[in-house]
């Protein structure tokens, strides 16, 4: 029993990289979705993005990092609960590039090279996370 605990979680020594990557994708996450929530409109028009859809997409960035910074600060870091983190990760590393592939929005260049560059961010949290998770 305490070896199937200690393989599902992270206790505070052993997870150092992952409680750091935990952090930084929460507070960039997080602040990212505030700003959206803070100037959707502004942002709408500099990037070609619809305010009503920064609006929510601002909610669950400002949620989502949230709920990444209170895991990071937990004692024990649920393995189970980085994987879903991270694959919400990937899915969204996937659906900003379909995004700008399929021409979703009428993104401006400075869009396009916005969501892009998010996903790149996205996709280094992701590794980096993956990182600690190993190590872990």
């Amino acid at each position: 029993m305490v070896t199937a605990t200690a393989t599902a979680t992270a206790t505070r020594a052993d997870a150092k990289l992952l409680r750091f990557a935990l952090r930084l994708d929460g507070a960039a996450t997080a602040a990212n979705g505030l700003l959206y929530l803070g100037a959707a409109a502004v942002f709408g028009g500099m990037f070609g993005l619809p305010a009503a859809l920064l609006y929510p997409v601002g909610a669950f960035l400002a949620a989502f990092g949230a709920a990444l910074l209170a895991l990071a600060a937990r004692p024990v870091i649920s393995k189970a609960a980085t994987g879903v983190f991270m694959a919400v990760n990937v899915l969204w590393v996937i659906a900003s590039v379909e995004a700008v592939i399929a021409g979703w929005f009428p993104l401006s260049a400075l869009g396009d090279g916005l969501v892009l560059a998010q996903a790149a961010a996205v996709a280094g949290f992701t590794a980096l996370q993956y990182a600690g998770l190993r190590k872990a």
